[in-house]
């Protein structure tokens, strides 16, 4: 009986997940699924990945979804204890403009609703429902939850607003996670089959079609063990706690074959996950640079004039009478910006490094391949003249490799704020972010992390995690050797002892931590990366926030990284801060009240 996977967390359900996206990707193709969903907890930081997973198993149809975190109270209520909680519930987007909503409900869970877990409601879903399929979630969503407490009035009354709204696209689950497997939890099996039996009778009575799922959170069967031990990390349990939270190891993406044996009563639920499959339509996240515009003066036509005008006039200020030569390269160069459509790239560049410098942040000469083009020297975005140095423009932008400019630029470590601020300003804050960064269990942080939960003795927890090296040396065709567990095994023998160790406290740990190792373990912000949209950032890519570590107010982060940012169309720019300019601007502020004179240090 054919079935598709649609309720389905990777490792981006943060110290939840436990499921690697290619080997989600490579286990559906090998068990010939047709498609495969990701629904993330409260989030969409594995969208991009997992499209481009999807790209090399052509025969498997990603469906782009989330799990998001609703409450009823309104995303607004923050009192205490009795807005910490939320339901679930799962959407799936049907086509690109289902996609975008998505984004949006994404968003706003964080700028508007975050209160322990990012959270939408139902206005927010009233607003973006269009073109997504909606369907009950796990024993935490609205309805199960209903069910539980025995309140039926309320679970139907759930359903049929649900229904009003997503139509013939609202599905009602079903789960069952039956289990004897040692350390699992054992009472979610009876908890569903009794909401499962309630369901049921709704469905029929308002003509809603069911879905079976099965809540994945890791991939094969054997790695309930390890994504046990995950789940200790998160709540910073003991594994021989009894009183910790604890899945029923039934979790896992199950072939084809097992999910019609757990379903075997009601083959429709089955059948019913093939319909949604064909509900959704492929499309891509991917787009051309979707540049801001930026604001010129009234008395020129478009931006190419501006960006000449500006560059002609820095040019003499550079070089006094122009050659021949200047001009050609001058010419040559913007004609390659014109051509490419990247004139507001520059003009946004040239106009915050002037506000930095006028506001008295110190600017870097320049760096990279951008110290190469004789346009941005002209505008002072570099202060290192190409002509003089024989740089080439090419290695910076060549109309044969179709790809952003990227121009680093260096401010002092006070100032990087100020210009940031200038540009959330300029430009307004919904389009202007900073960048997530994921990172992730290094093979020393997966040693700690799972000996401590299994309470292997300090001294040998830090003995095993010494054995890992910092780095390997570069194999024999000189490529780089990865520093994990599995390269530690190959060259390190005392960790390939480890594995084989007759204490199985030592061995469990080893093999936990290998299985662990990679996962997403917490998020962060990048330290420079900047993205600047020409509309509403919310209408291109999901937003998170975090705190400000100067103001602790609250930043817009992006939810995708920054090797994907680029790729979906946003401009993303390098805000570096440097303490070696601040020690420069400080040294100079010092001479001058010493000495009484002003040293120029572009001067030297």
């Amino acid at each position: 009986m054919p079935f598709v996977h649609l309720h389905v967390h990777t490792q981006y359900s943060v110290l939840d997940g436990a499921a690697n996206i290619k080997n989600l990707f490579k286990k559906a193709s090998g068990d010939k699924q047709v498609a495969l969903a990701i629904t993330d907890h409260g989030n969409m930081f594995g969208v991009k990945e997992f499209l481009d997973t999807a790209k090399k198993y052509p025969d498997v149809k990603p469906i782009v979804g989330c799990e998001f975190y609703l409450t009823r109270e309104g995303r607004f209520n923050k009192r205490g204890r009795e807005d910490q909680g939320a339901y679930h519930l799962i959407l799936l987007a049907k086509n690109h403009n289902g996609y975008k909503n998505l984004i949006k409900l994404a968003s706003y869970a964080y700028i508007e609703g975050f209160y322990y877990k990012p959270k939408i409601d139902r206005e927010l879903l009233e607003k973006y429902s269009s073109d997504l399929i909606c369907s009950s979630a796990c024993l935490g969503g609205e309805v199960p939850q209903a069910i539980i407490e025995w309140n039926l009035r309320e679970a139907e009354e759930t359903i049929l607003w649900y229904k009003n709204l997503f139509g013939e696209d609202y599905y009602l689950e079903l789960q069952r996670h039956e289990t004897n497997l040692p350390g699992a939890n054992s009472t979610v099996f009876i908890t569903q089959q009794f909401v499962n039996e309630e369901i049921l009778k709704l469905a029929k009575k308002h003509s809603i079609k069911c879905i079976a799922t099965n809540d994945v959170h890791f991939v094969n069967k054997e790695d309930g063990d390890a994504h046990d031990r995950l789940i200790c990390l998160t709540t910073n349990s003991d594994v021989d706690d009894p009183k910790r939270m604890r899945y029923t190891k039934q979790e896992y993406l199950k072939t084809q074959e097992e999910m019609e044996a757990i379903f075997s009563d009601v083959p429709q639920v089955l059948e019913n996950t093939l319909e949604i499959v064909e509900k959704v339509e492929k499309y891509s996240i991917e787009s051309d640079p979707i540049l801001p515009v930026f604001p010129i003066p009234e008395q020129y036509d478009n931006s190419d004039d501006y960006l000449r005008d500006l560059t002609y006039k820095g040019a003499v200020s550079r070089y006094g009478d122009l050659t021949p030569e200047i001009t050609e390269r001058i010419d040559f160069e913007l004609e390659t910006i014109k051509r490419m459509g990247y004139p507001d790239y520059f003009l946004i560049v040239q106009d915050f490094i002037s506000a930095a410098r006028n506001m008295g942040v110190s600017v870097g000469p320049g760096r990279g391949s951008a110290a190469g083009s004789v346009v941005a020297y002209c505008l002072t975005i570099t202060d290192v003249d190409p002509i003089k140095y024989k740089l080439l423009f090419e290695r910076f932008l060549n109309p044969d490799r179709i790809s952003l400019p990227d121009i680093d630029i260096d401010f002092d470590d006070d100032g990087r704020s100020k210009v940031y601020r200038y540009v959330e300003e300029k430009y307004g804050k919904d389009h202007v972010s900073h960048v997530i960064t994921f990172g992730t269990m290094g093979a020393k942080t997966a040693i700690r992390d799972i000996a401590r939960i299994q309470k292997l003795p300090l001294n040998e927890s830090d003995r095993l995690a010494k054995l890992v090296p910092m780095r390997f040396s570069d194999d024999d065709n000189g490529d780089k050797v990865e520093v994990s567990l599995d390269n530690c095994i190959k060259h390190v023998p005392e960790i390939a002892e480890a594995f084989k160790s007759e204490d199985p406290l030592v061995r469990d740990t080893m093999e936990y931590a290998k299985k662990l190792e990679g996962n997403v373990r917490n998020v962060g912000v990048h330290a420079c990366a900047v993205i600047i949209g020409r509309d509403d950032l919310r209408e291109f890519i999901p937003i998170s926030t975090a705190k400000d570590k100067e103001s602790g107010e609250d930043i817009w982060v992006s939810q995708y990284e920054g090797s994907h940012i680029e790729k979906v169309g946003m401009l993303k720019m390098d805000f570096l801060g440097l303490k070696t300019l601040s020690i420069i601007k400080d040294s100079i502020e010092n001479i001058k009240r010493s000495r009484g004179f002003v040293l120029d240090i572009n001067a030297i």
